[in-house]
């Protein structure tokens, strides 16, 4: 079981950036996952979700984010996206997905819950 975040990199104030995460050895449509980022100095904090679409599919945005920040999944590529417009130097972190694993999972899922994490991917927002 193995989450694997991609796509980060610099990018300037204003610009877009769309993260994937893929995901091998189960099929993340069963399941709900979630987006973290890390600043500098900063406590992991969740970003986003989406429910597994064996329950609703809803997805959860961070206050931080809405309006900008939009997740989503292609079951065919078994890969859950993040695309991050209007991006300011304060979304600059290292992000990640993770999943319970729960089958039928629905957002928001319980920090402590996430069990299963990708090795984060850096972006870089300059100002």
């Amino acid at each position: 079981v193995q989450l694997q975040a991609s796509g980060g990199g610099l990018v300037q104030a204003g610009g877009s950036l769309r993260l994937s995460c893929a995901a091998s050895g189960f099929t993340l449509d069963y399941y709900a996952i979630g987006w973290f980022r890390q600043a500098p100095g900063k406590e992991r904090e969740g970003v986003s979700c989406i429910s597994s679409s064996d329950s609703d599919g809803s997805t959860y945005v961070a206050e931080s984010v809405r309006g900008r920040f939009i997740v989503s999944r292609d079951n065919a590529k078994n890969t859950v996206y993040l695309q991050m417009n209007s991006l300011k130097p304060e979304d600059t972190a290292v992000y990640y997905c993770a999943t319970d694993k729960v089958p039928g999972g629905s957002c928001p899922v319980e920090y402590g819950r996430y069990r299963y994490w990708g090795q984060g991917t850096l972006v870089t927002v300059s100002a």
